[in-house]
């Protein structure tokens, strides 16, 4: 008996995405986001993940101020296939900095999770880490705590993929300070719903 052939992977661009938008067969607003030229399905919005994207949103305008742009579920650039829409990104300058292209170097990125929570530590981190993002957060809605992911790290004889070398995980009594605001301090408890 001859053995199935396994389907092949359609990996997309972000070209390619963009002209899926143009011609109606994705609009912007379905719960699509390109990571690694695949269309994944974003984590659902629950009422605990939307609150906490507000407050992380508002704890991190707080704590970067002026001259840093704090957006919410929208894209950014990470390379040629992948446009993924973090939770919350924190990039430099304003918002009218970006009406020709998405931000392409952001600060920090935080993702929230319950479900998707196998999603952001894996294949989101590999990303993040391969474009570079030092300081990559989850606020883990499921044990109430935020995994803090830093040092971007190279796939080698001990790792098999891009990743962190150091993750953290902090509890709500802990405080945290972003690697481009050092001299911010925020409660891990602010950041939970």
């Amino acid at each position: 008996m001859k053995q199935a052939e396994r389907p092949g992977l359609r990996r997309w661009t972000r070209r390619e995405y963009a002209r899926l938008i143009d011609h109606g067969f994705l609009d912007e607003d379905d719960p699509i986001e390109l990571l690694d030229g695949l269309l994944l399905v974003k984590e659902p919005q629950s009422s605990p993940h939307r609150t906490a994207v507000l407050l992380v949103a508002k704890a991190l305008e707080a704590a970067f101020g002026e001259g840093w742009f704090v957006q919410t579920q929208s894209p950014i650039v990470l390379d040629d296939r992948s446009e993924p829409e973090p939770d919350v990104c924190v990039v430099r300058g304003a918002p009218r900095d970006y009406v020709d292209a998405h931000p392409a170097r952001p600060a920090l990125i935080v993702e929230v999770a319950h479900s998707g929570l196998g999603l952001a530590r894996g294949r989101k981190a590999a990303a993040y880490a391969r474009a570079g993002v030092a300081d990559y957060w989850i606020v883990n809605l499921v044990e109430r705590t935020l995994e803090v992911h830093r040092e971007p790290a190279r796939p080698g004889p001990a790792r098999g993929h891009w990743g962190y070398a150091v993750v953290e995980t902090l509890v709500a009594g802990d405080t945290i300070a972003p690697l481009a605001a050092p001299s911010a301090s925020l409660r891990i408890a602010d950041l939970l719903p």
